[in-house]
């Protein structure tokens, strides 16, 4: 079996790199990999962790694009990979432009699509934007939905995507983070990828609160709010320190930069390959974010996280008890992030809180189930 694996950022090359390692170990398929660099330095450096070459790239990274540039290059990019390589089917990942522009390119050339991380919904498409318009369109356009959750499950079936089309296989993002901590464990000490005053703080074991934002949905008003939040947190708990690896995206870099850069226990510290943030995120007493990936990763290390959205399409972490959804009020962030400040204890005292992301093992259901649609075991 054919396949190509399209990816482009680095929470999509995080969550397809275990896929990609798995297939390429078995005979039965023909795997290459398409990375549209939609990310470019952050895209390589998980690339180069998990020891995956691109057969393709289309090195579509140009200083300030705009969806309109991503999505077209990526469209018309693929082109002539299709005609050349003429796989089976194309796996995509999640809810960027890349998944959603491969998915449209595979449907021109009536290439099968295979959806990973199918089926997460907030019901608003402008929330998280654009995602939630990626990954719904991706879904008309999927003929196979590995959906990482029975609820993700029961989204796509309430849009009246057939049922023998969807397989529950638990998230990827497990598998990742397992393989990444083993790795991680083999050394005592990261702290050395970090930067400045930062790598102090966590070589002398002073606590810490993890902190990341990228969405688009946060520019302008939302980052100066969470900016607000995190630098009155800083005032009032002076002995705790605050690590920010601070996203490249000129939207994200300049009002941080502003508004958090003079405060002595904030430190503002270039992106981090996976690995030490993987080190950072077992260290520090919980995390703040606006991220997907986190929400999904944190379980598997006894994290709690805030989540600095409006709305969030993992609401299995939200029931688990892994997650609160905070939003971009500055009052609500500081009030919640000062009980968890207060509490000083992480969710690996409960021992009922479990990851409902999967037991790492998505990537081996995901080979099984591909094998048996391409030999006509499972309707396609």
């Amino acid at each position: 079996m054919k396949i190509l694996a399209l990816f482009g950022t680095r929470p999509e090359a995080i969550k397809m790199a275990p896929v990609v390692n798995e297939l390429s170990m078995d005979p039965f398929f023909q795997i290459k990999v398409c990375v549209t660099g939609q990310h470019r330095k952050m895209l390589d450096q998980v690339l180069e962790f998990f020891e995956i070459t691109p057969d393709f790239d289309l090195d579509i990274m140009k200083f300030d694009q705009d969806l309109y540039d991503i999505t077209s290059r990526v469209l018309l990019g693929l082109r002539e990979i299709f005609k050349s390589f003429k796989p089976d089917m194309v796996l995509v990942h999640g809810d960027t432009t890349t998944c959603f522009a491969g998915s449209l390119s595979a449907f021109y050339a009536q290439i099968a699509v295979g959806h990973i991380e199918a089926g997460l919904r907030t019901g608003d498409l402008l929330a998280p934007y654009p995602e939630e318009a990626n990954r719904s369109l991706t879904s008309r356009l999927t003929h196979i939905h590995f959906a990482p959750t029975e609820w993700s499950r029961n989204n796509l079936l309430e849009e009246n995507i057939p049922a023998n089309t969807i397989f529950v296989t638990g998230n990827t993002v497990v598998d990742a983070l397992l393989v990444a901590k083993t790795k991680v464990d083999q050394h005592q000490d990261w702290s050395f990828h970090c930067y400045g005053t930062a790598r102090t703080i966590v070589e002398a074991n002073k606590p810490f609160v993890l902190i990341t934002g990228h969405r688009r949905e946060n520019f302008g008003g939302g980052f100066a709010s969470i900016c607000g939040a995190i630098l009155e947190l800083a005032n009032q708990y002076s002995d705790l320190h605050f690590i920010y690896p601070l996203h490249l995206n000129p939207n994200v870099q300049k009002p941080v930069q502003q508004l958090l850069n003079q405060q002595s226990n904030i430190h503002l510290i270039s992106p981090l390959d996976y690995p030490p943030f993987v080190y950072l995120m077992s260290r520090c007493l919980f995390i703040m974010t606006d991220s997907g990936g986190i929400q999904e990763e944190a379980p598997s290390l006894n994290k709690s996280v805030l989540v600095m959205r409006e709305t969030t399409e993992r609401p299995e972490a939200m029931q688990a008890g892994t997650i609160l959804l905070v939003g971009t009020n500055k009052d609500k962030i500081i009030i919640e992030a000062g009980k968890l400040i207060k509490q000083n204890k992480t969710i690996s005292e409960d021992p009922k809180v479990t990851n409902p992301y999967g037991d790492g093992k998505a990537s081996v259901r995901i080979k099984n189930i591909l094998k048996k649609w391409y030999t006509g075991e499972t309707e396609n």
